[in-house]
């Protein structure tokens, strides 16, 4: 065997190495879709968002990079009388720059898609960015906000079965989970939880089995669904056939890639998750 032939052998099996060891790359598209919006019934007055919005937005891009959490609030000033409290949420498997990134189309979707509003809270399929008025009525944590179900069938008990197996790894899995963030798969169910950041693992828990019994009601046996509560949220997908080639994805979305060290299986849920979102992601009006 000649050197060159060493050479290409060698660097073939240290390929093989990193690909057993190494933390695990997937590429999920359309961080920044977006998934719904909320916007409250009520304007600011003159119909312009005031200065302490855009406050609001400096104080959390500067936190964007280094944190997937992060909330605060602007208080009034010489401009304006209105104090405006807000928070990010980022996907607990993003990077800092992709968290930021994702935050900062979030908050400057916010003007877009509602106007003036004294609320405005916009989900895309990597973050979350709202905003709202000092006293502005809350609602419960595990209010249903937004739900999406695939089309067809699972195929019956079966699926169900393995479905409701992967949700109780989910409901599990907050127990020890970093940011509220867990990932899963369970024979061909591949499912996601994110409980905002700043939920105790007990709170964490209630709103993920929440979002679990809205989303058994709310689709049934479908395939596919994601179902958003006020601090948290799961997503769903079944293949029992195989992850489809390309997803549906489409030569004009840019891919984006993600590390995350939670092994080949939970790597191999994450892609089918990037590909539920690319798939099913919708356009929805929501009022508060």
């Amino acid at each position: 065997m000649g050197r060159a032939s060493r050479f290409q052998l060698l660097a073939a099996a240290a390929a093989v190495f990193l690909l057993l060891h190494a933390p695990l790359l997937v590429s999920c598209a359309d961080l920044d879709a977006l998934i719904y919006k909320g916007c409250a019934n009520q304007s600011f007055p003159g119909g312009a968002l005031p200065p302490t919005v855009a406050a609001l937005s400096s104080a959390l891009s500067a936190q964007a990079g280094s944190a997937k959490f992060y909330k605060t609030s602007s208080p009034s000033s010489a401009g304006s009388s209105t104090s405006v409290f807000g928070l990010f949420q980022c996907r607990g498997d993003l990077s800092g720059s992709d968290c930021a990134t994702c935050v900062s189309r979030a908050m400057s979707s916010w003007r877009d898609v509602c106007g003036a509003s004294v609320a405005a809270r916009v989900q895309l399929a990597g973050c979350l960015a709202l905003y709202e008025v000092s006293g502005f009525p809350q609602v419960s944590g595990v209010q249903m906000l937004f739900k999406t179900c695939g089309t067809g069938s699972g195929g019956g008990g079966d699926f169900e079965v393995r479905r409701d197996t992967a949700f109780a790894a989910l409901e599990g899995g907050v127990a020890t989970s970093s940011g509220g963030f867990v990932a899963t798969s369970y024979q061909a169910v591949y499912a996601m939880a994110q409980c905002e950041g700043d939920l105790s693992t007990g709170d964490c828990g209630q709103c993920v089995t929440q979002a679990v019994q809205h989303v058994e009601v709310e689709c049934g046996g479908a395939p596919s669904g994601q179902v958003y509560l006020d601090k948290c949220y799961i997503s769903y997908s079944y293949y029992p056939h195989g992850v489809p080639h390309g997803g549906g994805m489409g030569g004009q979305q840019t891919a984006k890639t993600v590390a995350i060290v939670l092994g080949g299986a939970v790597g191999v849920g994450f892609l089918v998750i990037c590909l539920l979102f690319a798939r099913s992601l919708v356009k929805k009006k929501e009022d508060y």
